[in-house]
C-alpha cells in the first residue's frame, strides 16, 4: 500500500515541529510538508500532492472548517483529518458537513494519532468514542442544528459496513441473517454492534435501531 503523505497545516510552528518529531521514524507515513493557513494549504496539495492533510481548525485568514470545505471540493481524493484543541460540538458538526474523514483532539497520544491516519487513508472515517460522545450528547440535548439533520451527522461516524449492519438490524434481522446476507461471520457482525455502540455512545442496541428509524435507515 502507498505511503501515506500528509500535509501538515496549523498556524503554531511549535505544532508543526512538534508533530513532524513525532512522525519521523513511523514507518509507512511522509510529511510532505507545512502551511501555515488554509490559503498556502491549498496552494502547496497540487506541488506537494499529499493524500492526507492534517488541518487545525483556529487559523488566520481561512479557518480549517473553510479550508476543509475547498479541499473536499479542489481535491476529493486527498483525506482531512482534523486535528484540534476544540471539542465543541458545533465544531465537530460543522467539520462533518464540511467532508472531513476523522476528527481528533491535540491530546491525543501518538498511538491514537496513527491510527486515526491509517483509518481515513484506508477510506474509514475517524471519530474516537470521546468526539462521538460530544457529538450524540449536543443532538440528545437539543444542537444548534435541526434534530434529523443532526442525527444525520451521526450516521457519518459510522463505516459503510456499519451502517449496511445496522440497516438490517433496524429491519429486525439477527445477527445470523445479517452474517448470511453480507458475507460475515456472526462474531464481525456483533463487533460492528459493538464498534457502533461505542462510537455513538448510545446504550443498547435499542437506541441504535430508534436513530436508525429517525433516519428512514
Amino acid at each position: 500500500m502507498a505511503d501515506i503523505r500528509i500535509l501538515l497545516v496549523d498556524d503554531h510552528e511549535v505544532v508543526r515541529k512538534g508533530m513532524s518529531f513525532l512522525l519521523e521514524d513511523e514507518e509507512g507515513l511522509t510529511i510532505v510538508g507545512e502551511a501555515s493557513g488554509g490559503r498556502e494549504a491549498l496552494e502547496k496539495i497540487p506541488l506537494l500532492e499529499p493524500n492526507l492533510v492534517l488541518l487545525d481548525i483556529n487559523m488566520p485568514e481561512m479557518n480549517g472548517i473553510e479550508t476543509a470545505a475547498h479541499i473536499s471540493k479542489k481535491f476529493p481524493k486527498v483525506k482531512i483529518l482534523i486535528f484540534s484543541m476544540h471539542n465543541d460540538p458545533d465544531y465537530i458538526l460543522k467539520s462533518i458537513e464540511n467532508k472531513v474523514d476523522g476528527y481528533i483532539l491535540k491530546d491525543a497520544d501518538k498511538e491514537e494519532i496513527v491510527k486515526a491516519m491509517h483509518a481515513v487513508h484506508n477510506g474509514e472515517k475517524y471519530f474516537p468514542p470521546e468526539i462521538s460522545a460530544i457529538l450524540v450528547s449536543a443532538i440528545q440535548g437539543g444542537a444548534s442544528i435541526k434534530s434529523s439533520k443532526a442525527l444525520n451527522k451521526v450516521l457519518d461516524i459510522l463505516s459503510k459496513k456499519e451502517i449496511e449492519v445496522l440497516k438490517f438490524i433496524s429491519h429486525g434481522k439477527s445477527s445470523k441473517e445479517i452474517a448470511d446476507k453480507l458475507g460475515l461471520s456472526i462474531r464481525t457482525v456483533s463487533n460492528h454492534r459493538a464498534n457502533m455502540l461505542k462510537k455513538t455512545n448510545l446504550n443498547n442496541t435499542a437506541e441504535l435501531v430508534r436513530m436508525a428509524s429517525t433516519e428512514g435507515l
